[in-house]
């Protein structure tokens, strides 16, 4: 479980070991259930990202929403969205390797993380990676249930493909923008899992 679970999972738990110590039974269900769950939410599986040169991973487990065109800065490109359920793992990470060049933290709305202006509108982390084929930027997206993202990341710092970046607590959005020479491989509809599939080939 990632660390930012411990003090969301731990008080239910110890809340229901007491419940059950005096015999209130269902109470004590109810909070041993309420921690489980939410511990559930926190977990955080090894992954092992692809070893082929130039692909362009998931950053989130989740179903991919949306590929359109998008320009970045003047610049043509195509953006990747991902919802994430609240059921999906939420540890977000790095869709390639290459160094943090910026990060901006934007307050915003909280629209239902499947809509399109959330791209836009709503609470979000925009991460500017620079990596040896060019600059790419993904999002940290927060939606209607999620109202905290979380990035544990800072400029300057080099990250591995499929490294661990942050995560956004209780359902949400990421999104990818590539360049247009990217070949983007994922398709509308196709759950992922991030670190290990892959959204684009980057040659």
């Amino acid at each position: 479980m990632v660390r930012d679970g411990y003090k969301f999972a731990v008080p239910p738990i110890v809340l229901g070991a007491a419940a059950a110590a005096f015999g209130w039974r269902a109470t004590a269900a109810t909070l041993l259930s309420a921690g489980a769950l939410v511990a559930y939410f926190f977990r955080d599986p090894q992954r092992v990202p692809p070893g082929d040169p130039g692909v362009v991973v998931s950053p989130a487990d989740g179903r991919v929403m949306e590929i359109v065109s998008e320009q970045l800065d003047g610049r043509p490109g195509q953006r990747v969205s991902i919802f994430l359920a609240i059921w999906d793992v939420h540890v977000n990470r790095s869709p390639m390797a290459g160094r943090v060049q910026r990060l901006d933290y934007r307050p915003g709305r909280f629209y239902a993380a499947m809509r399109s202006r959330a791209s836009s509108e709503n609470e979000q982390n925009v991460i500017r990676l620079e990596t040896d084929h060019g600059q790419i930027m993904f999002k940290q997206i927060a939606g209607w249930v999620a109202r905290r993202v979380v990035c544990w990341k800072k400029p300057g710092d080099s990250l591995a493909l499929g490294e661990r970046i942050g995560l956004i607590r209780f359902g949400s959005r990421m999104d990818v923008w590539l360049p247009e020479n990217a070949e983007i491989v994922a398709k509308v509809g196709e759950h992922v899992a991030g670190g290990v599939s892959v959204l684009a080939r980057w040659r």
